[in-house]
């Protein structure tokens, strides 16, 4: 309680609060505001049993569940990163301009990647609209009124990549996993409405199992994220003047989790590629693109090939990112710059390849932690059928993910205003 009324007590940031607040209380109107003509009735029909429109209701923040015109969420957003990312290792420009020239070069590839947002969501919009439409849950438009919906959704999506970008530069948390963070919690009241209305005493078994799972899943990763390997330092003395600098030990903190949550959110980007794939086929073919996402459809609805897939890539994508954001070469010349050491390791080459191996080691933990957290639900499902954990570990790991991230920023600044952090 002291360091909340602490928080509030320094004008900046709590302004800084009130200004993130505001926005995700405009996110949640915007999600509010539906698209004409929606039929309730088959778009519960829709929901139902499909994990993928599921996860792809996460990245939405609950704006696909009622078809708002920010339906999409920053769902193209997300896979325009992807790409880029991935185009770093194609391309020798994009690597130097993403790691290379720094804020300015960052700030360039952050750009490139909104305009390749446009069409990816214009595109992804114009085929969900077609998939809506022959699921009966919006009347039969024709293709300018389509399109006319898909501008209007696009719209949305760029607007939230606004949203996100304005809360991101109060540095109190990522401004895209805030919006879907916000979208999460804002849909545990109906939640819990459904689950009152629809209580079962003969099946209590399965109110407990999801209580003590949750419990379960939150402890483990405020555990693992906060887990991190210290690596001892040792600074060298140096004689300047008559002056002695250095003579110092510190340590060099490698997370377990080095990640995040982007390794969860990377894969749920990439299991939802084929259904985006056969959707955006309605651009040949109507008939195509409805075979194929039935196809797409069947095979998911298999848990053991859902589960499998969504474990292999979360652990693939934890190596990835850990990857793109630690360097051992890189911390290896800063080190050495600096006059520090890891004692019996040869600076230079021999540091990188020691603390590439201990992240590797590290890492290795974090990405099953993630992927096992990631696939629980689905085991549950398989083992005892309870279909109300479907999506809820997900759903938990983003949001004590982002919860946690925000509230190390928080404290990190309440720090340098010489105020006692959260503990």
């Amino acid at each position: 309680m002291n360091a909340i009324s602490q928080l509030f007590k320094i004008g900046e940031l709590r302004n800084k609060i009130f200004f993130v607040a505001m926005w995700l209380v405009v996110f949640r109107l915007l999600a509010a505001i539906p698209v004409p003509d929606v039929d309730v009735f088959q778009l519960q029909n829709l929901f139902e049993g499909n994990q993928l429109l599921g996860l792809l209701n996460i990245f939405s923040g609950g704006g696909l569940s009622n078809i708002s015109v920010v339906m999409m969420g920053v769902g193209p957003y997300i896979t325009a990163i992807i790409i880029m990312q991935l185009m770093t290792m194609i391309f020798p420009r994009l690597k130097e301009m993403y790691y290379e020239e720094g804020a300015t070069g960052r700030a360039k590839f952050n750009r490139y990647s909104k305009y390749l947002t446009v069409p990816l969501a214009l595109v992804q919009a114009y085929a969900f609209l077609n998939l809506l439409i022959s699921q009966n849950v919006l009347p039969d438009l024709s293709t300018l009124g389509i399109l006319r919906d898909a501008l209007i959704v696009t719209g949305g999506t760029m607007i939230l990549v606004w949203i996100g970008d304005l809360i991101s530069e109060k540095r109190i948390g990522n401004g895209v996993s805030l919006l879907i963070f916000a979208g999460i919690v804002a849909s545990i009241p109906t939640t819990i409405q459904q689950l009152i209305v629809s209580f079962d005493a003969t099946v209590l078994t399965t109110y407990l199992v999801f209580a003590v799972i949750a419990v379960l899943v939150i402890a483990g990763v405020v555990y693992v994220n906060e887990g991190e390997r210290k690596v001892p330092i040792t600074y060298a003395k140096r004689v300047r003047g008559i002056k002695m600098y250095g003579g110092s030990s510190s340590y060099l903190p490698l997370k377990v989790n080095q990640a995040g949550v982007i390794p969860i959110i990377f894969a749920i980007s990439i299991l939802l590629f084929p259904q985006f794939i056969a959707q955006a086929s309605v651009v040949f073919s109507k008939e195509l693109s409805l075979k194929l996402t039935q196809i797409v459809t069947d095979i998911f609805a298999n848990q053991y090939i859902y589960a499998l897939l969504y474990f292999l890539l979360v652990v693939v994508f934890t190596y990835f990112y850990t990857a793109l954001t630690f360097d051992p070469k890189e911390i290896s010349k800063n080190l050495q710059r600096s006059g520090g050491f890891i004692l019996g390791i040869r600076p230079g080459e021999s540091t990188a390849q020691y603390l590439a191996r201990i992240i590797n080691r590290v890492t290795l933990w974090g990405a099953i932690f993630l992927g096992f957290i990631a696939v629980l639900p689905n085991i549950t499902r398989i083992v005892t059928g309870v279909q109300i954990l479907t999506i809820g570990g997900t759903a938990l790991l983003i949001v004590v993910s982002v919860a946690l991230e925000s509230l190390r920023q928080i404290n990190s600044q309440m720090i340098m205003r010489e105020y006692e952090g959260f503990e």
